[in-house]
């Protein structure tokens, strides 16, 4: 099997504003990749910016996924370690865009094997349930979200922190104030804090029976991890920390971490996050499969991922539902509520309407 070209699209989804501790998105700043073969198989992958976090934007991810296309031209797609060997040969870091190569690889891969992805990674269906995000706003608005998701049977809320620790408390007051012990409760402060604002947060957000903390501080600041993880009475989740499996092992081996997020984006795909996964599993660091703003293309591949490796146990898989305002997907996985189902499909088995991506700016290698 040859790759024979790739179609690459600007995929820009439009959105209502979205607030972490480090910037606000007002669209989501996609790429969609389709990857042909000499055989008639396609792969479709799918990749999403954020550029505050991962130093890629819309724009660079597209001129590296030109170059990517042109390095791959008329070689074996089911050859994936030699691919990527060759990705990451020709340029450091740019994990996003890689991501996008990496899950059309793996795409075709599970349909040439006739298997579903989660089959074909040797997973087998189980219940997913995913939580939903509240972006940063007052705590006001903040509260009055989380009564609308509770109601709407939302059983795990993320909520967004990072910014002055006693608004983030009182942010976080507030929700539970409201909810009372209908959810369960997940902070991330996505870089925000310094050490002594996070121990000042953390410690007195014990009190709102707070499930983990994702990243509270700055990756430059992963020295003062194992001590905050001593001192906090809240579990650590490392985010941004960690982009490969070598970031996994030094965290886990400098004990600063409950548990690791694992997302298609910092990793450069599917590959590196088995590799992720397996460093944490043998450490016994559970997982969560996570990601930025992508469609339901890139979210059923993750669903497949969560679904094939038990030491995924966490579930943060809402990333459409975070103020899209269109949905273009064919296929895919469905939610039920916050519960998320796949199909027997062959590959990912999600797709975009062609009509949608006719409106792109795209090119062909």
């Amino acid at each position: 099997m040859q790759i024979t070209e790739t179609e690459i699209y600007k995929y820009s989804i439009p959105m209502v504003p979205f607030t972490i501790a480090t910037g606000t998105m007002h669209f989501a700043q996609n790429i969609f990749i389709r990857i042909h073969t000499d055989t008639g198989i396609t792969g479709v992958g799918e990749c999403s910016a954020f550029p505050m976090i991962v130093g890629e934007t819309q724009a660079t991810c597209f001129e590296m996924a030109k170059a990517f296309a042109a390095i791959w031209k008329h070689k074996d797609p089911l050859a994936i370690e030699e691919r990527m060997k060759e990705l990451h040969s020709f340029t450091a870091g740019n994990y996003t865009a890689k991501s996008a190569f990496d899950m059309a690889l793996f795409d075709i891969a599970s349909k040439q094997a006739g298997l579903p992805l989660y089959r074909y990674l040797g997973g087998s269906l189980q219940p997913i349930e995913s939580d939903l995000t509240i972006g940063i706003d007052t705590p006001e608005s903040m509260a009055s979200q989380a009564i609308d998701f509770v109601k709407k049977g939302v059983n795990i809320i993320k909520v967004k922190l990072g910014k002055d620790p006693q608004t983030d408390i009182e942010r976080i007051r507030q929700i539970r104030a409201v909810i009372g012990d209908k959810a369960k409760i997940r902070i991330d402060a996505n870089q925000g804090w310094s050490f002594d604002d996070a121990l000042l947060a953390l410690t007195q957000l014990k009190q709102f029976d707070i499930e983990f903390c994702e990243q509270p501080m700055r990756t430059w600041d992963d020295e003062l991890l194992p001590a905050l993880k001593k001192q906090s009475p809240i579990a650590i989740m490392a985010d941004e920390s960690v982009y490969t499996h070598r970031d996994a092992e030094r965290l886990i081996r400098q004990k600063a971490c409950s548990y690791i997020n694992i997302k298609f984006a910092k990793s450069g795909g599917i590959l590196e996050a088995i590799t992720i996964n397996q460093v944490a599993e043998k450490n016994n660091i559970p997982c969560m499969m996570g990601g930025m703003l992508e469609s339901r293309v890139a979210l059923t591949a993750k669903v497949h991922f969560a679904s094939a490796f038990s030491n995924i146990q966490f579930y943060d898989l809402d990333t459409c539902l975070l103020g899209h305002l269109e949905d273009p997907v064919i296929g895919g996985v469905k939610f039920y509520g916050m519960h998320l189902q796949l199909n027997e499909v062959p590959g990912i088995g999600a797709d975009v309407a062609i009509e949608y991506l006719n409106k792109l700016e795209s090119i062909t290698i």
